[in-house]
């Protein structure tokens, strides 16, 4: 090859380095974003006030979101996840595959290079010269050969590029780090979600303990009306049906009390595993539930698309999808390959290293598919398909988080009201048992009466734990429908992805 050769092959080269991209232009698609909470917005979220809207610079939870609720056992399990929790630990492994594919599509930036070098020995067939002895002897035309083997030395480089004319390249680049960061926000959610899954179980456990902790206060007053109906019995003031029915009673409250054990187990055992410890060695205190509920920040519904990771995973993937439909485009162009070879090649190892043994070729090569019977066009379609569908699942994950959310704000803005009348009807529940043991005790009324205004006042004890229970329970998921302390500028920037010693460059833990 002809050093003009050479100088074409490079000026066609630097023009490919120039090429375009094919693909599509990249446009966040549009949702339906409302420009306000349906639900009434609160200084206290808590109590049936009117809501007010957080300031632009107090619209997220700071730090760590669960520390808000100032429970010193709740934030020593919240830190146990980022170290041992397998779901987590399952998902930066993902994020850190789908970075490495990042690194793997940049590859194609470069040429390839490599090194073949070779030895061999060969000895040619005397077939190969008409049947001729190779034993140096005359052949019936009285010419003589002499055939034997012969060794050849090679030492070649060879090196191939493609440049991205078409785009091809940077779109599968553009790709992998657009998924890459979906992963990192999938990584996000999955925190969140554990997170909001320990602060949920861990308040549903202190939840049986303060039911524990009403039932046993409540054995210990059926025991006393049952000791006392005993002493009125023998007195021959009370009959045996009374102490019969304060028995079931007393008999009764106990098998409830003692089957509170029963759940409070499972939301122990469900904490240890959240937390990346066997259950056999993890144990909670008993005591009861005291909460203190924050005063939980929002924003605009608009802003809510830039705190939620599940939001930002479903819009990477949205981008990603449309970068794939440049790749497919790219296909229908024509590839262009530089090719160059060189290296020391001879048949003497002698004179293997000496400059007369130098070989070397370069040129270029452009190869378009003709004919494919519609597999390029069945590609492109698959992927436009692929993009209209990741368009309408962002757009669905958008509406489920609004509905998240002011699901959640109906729930604390009706809770607040319903816990005041629940307490009123305490109130009212212990009065009536109060006037039921002095006319029981009078005589005017029987033991019955006691026995249902004891087990009315029970029940609303109970739920108004189940209450309070439910009130803290929903702020968690509040907080967690809001995206709790993450918001989109926290993924990992492109140039982060697939370069960098550190493989975890761009997590938050």
């Amino acid at each position: 090859m002809t050093k003009t050769h050479a100088w074409l092959a490079a000026s066609i080269a630097v023009l490919l380095l120039s090429g375009c991209s094919v693909g599509p232009q990249y446009h966040t698609p549009t949702v339906q974003t409302p420009t306000a909470y349906k639900e009434p917005t609160a200084q206290n979220a808590y109590t049936p006030e009117p809501w007010q809207i957080a300031q632009p610079n107090d619209s997220t939870l700071a730090g760590k979101w669960w520390e808000t609720f100032g429970d010193a056992d709740l934030n020593a399990l919240e830190e146990k996840i980022n170290v041992s929790n397998q779901n987590v630990a399952a998902s930066e492994a993902g994020f850190l595959a789908a970075r490495a594919l990042v690194k793997q599509a940049r590859a194609q930036y470069y040429p390839t290079v490599g090194v073949s070098p070779s030895i061999t020995d060969s000895r040619p067939s005397p077939a190969q010269f008409g049947g001729i002895k190779a034993s140096g002897g005359s052949s019936s035309s009285g010419t003589t050969f002499s055939v034997g083997s012969f060794a050849s030395y090679s030492l070649p480089f060879d090196a191939s590029w493609q440049p991205d004319f078409w785009g091809r390249v940077r779109n599968t680049v553009n790709a992998n780090a657009l998924n890459a960061q979906a992963s990192a926000a999938d990584l996000e959610n999955v925190r969140l979600t554990v997170e909001a899954e320990v602060a949920v179980d861990y308040f549903e456990l202190r939840a049986q303990d303060a039911l524990k902790q009403l039932f046993d206060q409540t054995v210990t007053q059926y025991r006393d009306s049952l000791d006392l109906t005993q002493i009125q019995f023998r007195a021959g003031i009370a009959s045996d049906e009374s102490v019969a029915q304060a028995e079931t009673q007393l008999n009764t409250t106990l098998a409830a009390d003692t089957d509170l054990g029963i759940l409070r187990s499972q939301f122990e055992n469900a904490l240890a595993t959240l937390v990346g410890q066997p259950a056999s060695t993890f144990t909670i205190a008993l005591r009861p539930l005291n909460a203190t509920l924050p005063n939980v920040p929002f924003a605009v519904p608009a802003q809510l698309l830039e705190r939620r990771p599940d939001i930002a995973e479903q819009e990477r993937l949205v981008a990603a999808a449309n970068a794939r439909i440049g790749v497919a485009r790219a296909a229908y162009y024509p590839n262009v390959t530089l090719s160059a070879s060189a290296g020391l090649g001879n048949t003497s190892i002698v004179d293997w290293f000496l400059w007369p043994s130098r070989f070397w070729s370069v040129g270029p090569t452009l190869s378009e598919t003709l004919f494919d019977g519609g597999l390029r066009r069945g590609v492109l379609q698959q992927q436009q398909a692929l993009y209209d569908q990741s368009v309408a699942n962002y757009r669905e994950t958008v509406l489920n988080a609004f509905q998240q959310v002011e699901d959640n704000l109906a729930a604390l803005r009706i809770l607040a009201t319903e816990i005041q009348q629940q307490d009123a009807a305490i109130a009212s529940a212990q009065r009536n048992l109060q006037v039921a043991n002095d006319r029981y005790r009078a005589g005017i009324d029987p033991y019955l009466n006691v026995i249902t205004a004891q087990t009315t006042l029970l029940g609303s004890q109970q739920a108004a734990v189940s209450l309070r229970r439910e009130q803290v329970t929903d702020t968690v998921q509040l907080i967690e429908s809001l995206g709790g302390s993450w918001d989109a500028a926290q993924l990992p920037k492109p140039q982060q992805l697939g370069t960098g010693a550190d493989p975890r460059a761009g997590l938050n833990p």
